[in-house]
């Protein structure tokens, strides 16, 4: 079993080809947080030992300053264990694992990662693991597979047009994404139970539409997701400000923190603060968002 680590909030996770890895300067300069070089879909069968060797040789460099994430193909092989293997080392934030629909998928990547931890004399844990939950059986056991490991450092539902979720579930996909809220939302509360700090979703298909990647993210952040999984780094900025507080909203959080302070050293539980009745929960989350954000509480 894996020891937990902290892990960072990611706004944006880029996905970049595994067979363009000479896009990451473009990633980099879009913003992003995290960085997913593909494997698998985005990838030829034809082209995949020649992309996974590329992408070894860049996490190796180390020379940027992402996250770095590798989306493998779905562990039912030892071609994909090698991959796994090839790009588990020194430089690696964490690997994507596709198509997951049953606890032991995880488990076994789990006990995988440990070994190469231990091959490259990395601290236990070292390395995340992000379940992507795209049949109808690994968003149902959403819980169940977050729990398996406490590697798993981000999850959650992605929901994009035309893909392997919509054809798993039948869903008719709309932009205003409410044949998926439901999902989503129940999604978002069985990983958040089982732990996982950074709920992770997506994805935003439409290149050329800020608009409608704005109202997503918003929609998203508002369930309380902590980020999205993005294919084209024009929507970085967007996603990142969407889930960013903005300057005010932190000066806020300092303001009630200490309101709540005041009150406390007086005595009192429950103050007045800016027309509202406001308390330690309050406080305590107030704080949490000072923390993630880089302000003092």
């Amino acid at each position: 079993m894996s020891s937990e680590i902290a892990r960072p909030p990611l706004r944006s996770m880029l996905f970049v080809p595994g067979t363009r890895t000479d896009w990451l300067p473009r990633a980099a300069a879009s913003g992003a947080d995290a960085v997913i070089l593909d494997l698998e879909d985005a990838v030829a069968e034809a082209d995949r030992a020649a992309a996974t060797e590329r992408v070894a040789e860049v996490v190796a460099a180390a020379a940027h300053d992402l996250a770095l994430f590798v989306r493998i193909n779905p562990l039912d092989g030892w071609s994909a264990a090698a991959e796994l293997r090839a790009v588990a080392r020194p430089g690696l934030a964490g690997i994507v694992l596709p198509k997951v629909g049953d606890p032991e998928q995880v488990r076994f990547a789990d006990r995988l990662l440990s070994w190469c931890e231990r091959e490259h004399g990395l601290p236990d844990g070292t390395f995340a693991l992000v379940p992507l939950l795209e049949t109808a059986r690994g968003l149902r056991s959403a819980f169940e597979l977050a729990a398996a490991a406490p590697r798993v450092g981000y999850a959650g539902a992605l929901t994009a047009p035309g893909g392997d979720v919509e054809r798993a579930v039948g869903y008719r996909w709309t932009p205003e994404g409410e044949e998926t809220r439901a999902l989503r939302s129940r999604v978002l509360l069985d990983v958040r139970a089982a732990g996982v700090a950074h709920p992770v979703g997506g994805l935003w298909t439409r290149i050329a539409d800020p608009a409608g990647l704005r109202a997503f993210a918003e929609q998203n952040r508002g369930l309380g997701y902590a980020g999205l999984m993005a294919i084209h780094p024009s929507h970085v900025p967007v996603i990142n400000e969407v889930f960013s507080p903005s300057p005010d909203e932190l000066a806020r959080c300092a303001r009630l923190v200490a309101a709540v302070a005041a009150g406390q050293a007086a005595g009192v539980g429950a103050v007045a603060f800016e027309g509202e009745m406001v308390d330690e929960a309050m406080a305590a989350t107030a704080r949490l968002l000072l923390a993630r954000h880089g302000g003092v509480g």
